[in-house]
Parts: structure tokens; sequence; C-alpha cells
């Protein structure tokens, strides 16, 4: 079994590969690439949520609601 340390690659610009970022807008997929200077803004200001902190919050928010319902 070969071992490889991703670490030890170095490419230059010339050997990369160009890689396409693709957004749902509107209920269709465009790529990044495509938007007018102010939508591209606008995509890259937006905050990515991890819905498990998400879910955690409003667990806690249900709980102290059930409490003070009490």
């Amino acid at each position: 079994m070969t071992v490889i340390n991703f670490n030890d690659i170095a490419l230059t610009d010339a050997e990369r590969q160009p890689c396409e970022v693709w957004t749902r807008v509107m209920g269709y997929h465009r790529p990044v690439s495509e938007f007018n200077k102010g939508k591209k803004s606008e995509y890259y200001s937006r905050k990515c949520f991890v819905e498990e902190k998400a879910t955690q919050h409003l667990d806690s928010e249900f709980q102290a609601c059930t409490c003070a319902a009490e």
C-alpha cells in the first residue's frame, strides 16, 4: 500500500486545475463566475452555519420556554 503525504505535493499555477463554484439562486443552480459584481459581493459575504449548532440553540430556547411555563 502506498501512502501519499499531500503536504509534500507542491503545484505551480500552470499545473493547477480551476475549480468552478456553483450555488443555488432563485430555485436553479448557476456558476458564481457568471454573477454580476453585486451578486458576487453578496455571495462572498454570506455566512455559513452548522446545522448542529443551530438546533442546539433552539433546543436550549425550547427548554427555557417549557421551564418558564411550569
